[in-house]
């Protein structure tokens, strides 16, 4: 049985390890709270000019009237991987690398692009053919950075060197939700146009120099849209577990002061004995 020294040690250890989570907790709710405005703005705007491109697609006509919607037999695929910087956020990074995985396995021939230093820590360690790794990305999102990595992928794409580019990422929904998704980001798909609703628009330009200049926005815009809902998704992530662990921190402290509190009691009903005990040898 554990002495009373190293029962008030490990007390104070767990109530310095709660008083840690219970502030970390509290950090990921301030940051959750600018990423969930972010990602809010953002939605609306990706989604109308998604709607637009794909009015322009169907009002140029043709089967590809630009580059970034050719699409090709997927011979060599570009798959993105968006994880984490920082650990302590339940299960976020491992999802995101098991379903990586899965896809990396089933779609043959691929190249892997890691956003997070996570996924490049993972992938580091193994045999896997990697184009570029961005670590510390997460620290400052900008669109600077999400626009040099699309220019990448863009000119990769349609120099032919990858046929597409798929990205694996948590998808913020709620705190307590953050679904993984895979996306295909090229070739942009154009095909809901046919269903869609288009409007008769008169061009000026033609639409596929307005499509030409408007599709590399959408795909560096899509880069940035991923990568404000994957901070969000891991500032949630986050809450969530450093909830749980001081919950459970609490719990621990709870039976650790029952059984000291025992322990203590034990101990002196043991001294009045032996007092006791003495007293009676004495008087005896």
């Amino acid at each position: 049985m554990p002495s009373l020294i190293d029962l008030r040690r490990r007390i104070r250890t767990v109530k310095n390890t709660q008083q840690i989570t219970k502030a970390m907790k509290m950090v990921a709710a301030a940051r959750l709270r600018r990423s969930q405005d972010k990602i809010l703005q953002t939605r609306p705007y990706a989604l109308e000019l998604r709607r637009v491109i794909q009015n322009l697609a169907a009002a140029a006509g043709g089967e590809a009237p630009h580059p970034l919607l050719e699409v090709r037999p997927e011979q060599k695929v570009l798959l993105t991987v968006v994880s984490g910087d920082k650990g302590l956020c339940g299960s976020f990074n491992a999802n995101v690398l098991r379903r990586a995985e899965r896809e990396r396995r089933a779609l043959g021939s691929v190249d892997l692009l890691l956003l997070g230093k996570r996924g490049a820590d993972f992938y580091g360690r193994r045999r896997v053919s990697v184009r570029a790794a961005h670590r510390a990305l997460f620290t400052n999102i900008t669109y600077e950075a999400a626009s040099e990595i699309a220019d990448d992928v863009i000119a990769a794409f349609t120099s032919g060197e990858y046929d597409a580019v798929y990205v694996v990422y948590n998808q913020f929904v709620s705190v307590l939700r953050q679904d993984l998704t895979v996306e295909k980001l090229l070739p942009v798909e154009s095909q809901e146009a046919r269903s869609a609703r288009v409007v008769d628009y008169l061009f000026e330009p033609s639409p596929e120099a307005i499509l030409a200049d408007l599709l590399p926005r959408f795909v560096t815009f899509q880069v940035y849209r991923v990568l404000l809902e994957s901070q969000a998704a891991e500032h949630a992530a986050r809450m969530t577990a450093m909830d749980a662990a001081t919950k459970n921190a609490g719990e621990l402290i709870d039976k650790l002061s029952l059984k000291y509190n025992r322990s203590r009691q034990a101990a002196i009903t043991k001294e009045l004995i032996e007092v006791v005990s003495g007293a009676n040898a004495l008087g005896g």
